[in-house]
């Protein structure tokens, strides 16, 4: 373990966030019909083939669709962060291209794209928004092929605004494409990391395997997409189309556009009374390092009790910036980019890294940490194509206590921000975090009393957000209102141990592979869940991926018991699960340690589910849980899959459920929660064929 554009960006809009929230919110009513839910989950070509989906091209719409997270906007209302961008999907959009999807199957372009859809265009071909409030800026997410022999290529995409106003954006893989076992390769044609290592491909371990086995590459294609940013250096009208075309003669065989966010981005802003870095002689052209400027500048405004100002500009900085004592506040994260090279220590530092990069970082926790550090209103764009995991090259770094950090756009570090504790009191808000190689977050030991609210996250190379409680308990946390979109691997949202922490009103969607969308897990050396953890008002969307390892389907929210017992109080309150692939809920312990540790003392209240390919509940482990007004429908198999630890003793599964009443609803097999099922009835069916739901439609 490695261990938006949001609100933020909308303060520095003319147009308040809430404006612009009604405003796209009246558009959606009006074209929304029947937004593509990802009910498939069929399709088998490797992504790098591009010969996934129709071949039908999407008919022309005159009216713009916005949805969140590929969902009507109405299905998630008041979870998830409020941005201030509208997202649109290309399988919605004018296109004489090709409908990709849907698929949920690892290491295809389909599964990692929003929704599990997305448009595929040849040279020559394009796909057409239509804009459902004014703009002046886009984001395209977006995918093209790696080079042969791996590194990444670059090819143009055009850019016009009804038929003019020609721009072209310069895409890249160099930060996609990875290969093969944890830690990954950049290389497609690698033979295995670690043939020493059971694979689900031949199911066997291939250096004890005779004849061996014959793998073929590249093996386990992923993290296909990247995204880029452009200010058009003009406000468009509703209505008006974006059109993305693939010169003809691009070096590109293909290039597949998953989305469009557009966004109505203000002036820059302007701080006249602050130590300015330019009269440090930072350098906005990027041609010349900066970081030295910087430091001159944090120095000076410690002295002076002053803020430190960063002007537009590109400003190449190829180390970590130390802070503490200090504010530092951008003209806004689409006007001041903070990017640098990776680069190769003459000797490994202490900790492990063998490179640096760019990032801010506050003191080691060991001498005292940082306090009182402020940073707002930039970007930062790293370097980092490979995962190291000793390697200290995140955005944002070290412990930082009585602190902010808001309206940063994080993209191509290996963690955006990356807290090693103890330290306590700090505020993450309204920030986007991209096209990372591991999270997007972690509070990593003794982060206490902090908050992540109102940040939007899409395309994680690993979890999303986490709290890991290694060797010193998390504790007092909440994750609030948070957007995650699209992890590659691992969960939306993970909890590893810590006390009476909280994660509420998220909204998760699309995790790809060896994870969900919620995990609770008692793994990675954590410390025990002690006090209660509450996790409230989430929605998960098309949640649940295949564990390569044990061959089943997680649920969209899984509980973890491989180190020791889960046994706090754990309150899972008011959430939706819409769209689960497999299970909505699953409880589960590792086989050789089945008959040592159990989950117990989980109460599930006032829940939806709203569509599984299997069952609402799988359990696979010793313990109980408790289920109160827990609303299923549209459910592909039994309502409980209870195995317990599979020693199947004739008084029945060593996991029992507790029924508290207002349960209602099944599937096919009759309700989910039937007076047979319980308390512990053995259902025990891992792998029954999963049935794809309809959409989520309200409720």
């Amino acid at each position: 373990m490695s261990r938006s554009i949001t609100g933020a960006v909308a303060r520095w809009s003319s147009r308040p966030p809430w404006r612009v929230a009604a405003a796209i919110a009246a558009v959606t009513t009006a074209a929304l019909g029947a937004v593509p839910g990802g009910t498939a989950f069929t399709g088998t070509a490797l992504a790098g083939t591009g010969a996934v989906g129709a071949s039908t091209p999407a008919a022309t719409r005159a009216v713009p669709v916005v949805t969140r997270a590929a969902l009507d906007p109405a299905l998630v209302a008041g979870r998830g962060a409020d941005v201030g961008f509208a997202e649109q999907e290309a399988e919605n959009a004018a296109t004489d291209g090709t409908i990709i999807g849907p698929d949920r199957s690892a290491y295809t372009l389909p599964a990692e794209a929003s929704g599990r859809k997305a448009v595929k265009l040849a040279p020559g071909q394009h796909v057409e928004f239509t804009l459902p409030v004014a703009a002046n800026a886009i984001t395209v997410r977006y995918s093209i092929p790696d080079a042969p022999g791996g590194g990444g290529i670059t090819a143009p995409l055009g850019v016009t605004v009804n038929g003019g106003g020609r721009k072209t954006m310069t895409l890249t893989s160099q930060y996609a494409w990875l290969y093969n076992q944890y830690p990954f390769s950049n290389d497609p044609n690698a033979g295995l990391l670690h043939p020493d290592w059971w694979i689900t491909e031949c199911a066997c371990v291939p250096a004890a395997t005779t004849p061996p086995p014959v793998i073929t590459t590249p093996f386990r294609p992923s993290h296909f997409y990247d995204e880029q940013r452009l200010l058009f250096g003009r406000t468009y009208r509703a209505g008006d189309k974006v059109r993305l075309t693939v010169p003809a003669g691009s070096n590109a065989a293909w290039t597949v556009i998953d989305l469009l966010d557009s966004e109505l981005v203000g002036r820059p802003h302007v701080d006249l009374v602050a130590a300015n870095v330019l009269a440090f002689g930072a350098d906005p052209s990027g041609k010349r390092d900066s970081a030295d400027a910087f430091d001159r500048a944090i120095a000076f405004a410690q002295r002076r009790h002053l803020k430190v100002y960063l002007p537009p500009g590109t400003y190449q900085v190829n180390r970590h910036i130390i802070v503490d004592n200090v504010t530092i506040r951008g003209a806004g994260s689409w006007y001041t980019i903070i990017k640098g090279r990776e680069v190769v220590l003459p000797a490994p530092a202490p900790d492990g890294s063998v490179h640096t990069g760019v990032g801010f970082y506050g003191k080691d926790a060991a001498v005292g940490g940082s306090r009182n550090v402020h940073l707002s209103g930039f970007a930062i764009e790293g370097d980092v194509r490979e995962r190291i995991d000793t390697d200290q090259v995140n955005g944002i770094g070290g412990a930082m206590t009585d602190s902010t950090i808001d309206g940063l756009h994080i993209r191509h570090t290996k963690v955006g921000m990356w807290f090693d504790g103890p330290m306590t009191n700090l505020r993450i808000t309204d920030n986007v975090v991209v096209d990372q190689i591991a999270d997007a977050l972690n509070f990593h030991t003794g982060v206490t009393d902090s908050v992540v609210s109102n940040n939007f996250v899409r395309n994680t190379g690993d979890d999303g957000l986490a709290m890991w409680s290694e060797k010193t308990a998390n504790a007092g946390n909440t994750f609030d209102h948070n957007t995650v979109q699209t992890p590659v691997l691992a969960n939306g949202i993970a909890v590893y141990g810590g006390t009476d922490n909280t994660v509420s009103n998220n909204l998760i969607a699309d995790p790809i592979r060896e994870g969900s969308g919620i995990h609770v897990g008692s793994r990675f050396g954590a410390e025990p869940f002690t006090g209660h953890l509450r996790i409230t008002g989430n929605t998960t969307a098309r949640a649940g991926t295949y564990e390569l390892n044990w061959r089943i389907g997680l649920g969209a929210i899984w509980f973890y018991a491989l180190d020791r017992n889960i046994d706090a109080d754990i309150q899972v309150v008011g959430n939706h699960f819409l769209d689960s692939t497999y299970n909505a809920i699953m409880l589960v312990s590792d086989w050789p340690v089945k008959d040592l540790y159990s989950i117990t003392n989980v109460r599930f209240k006032d829940t939806r589910v709203d569509g599984t390919g299997t069952s609402v509940v799988s359990a696979r482990v010793k313990g109980a849980a408790s289920f109160e007004n827990v609303d299923a429908r549209n459910v592909g198999a039994v309502g409980v899959n209870n195995c317990g630890s599979f020693n199947f003793p004739s008084t029945g599964s060593e996991f029992s459920l507790t029924d508290l009443g207002g349960n209602d609803g099944g599937g096919t097999t009759g309700p989910w929660l039937a007076p047979w099922e319980l308390p512990n009835t053995i259902t025990c069916d891992d792998r029954p064929p999963v049935v794809a739901p309809p959409a989520p439609s309200p409720w």
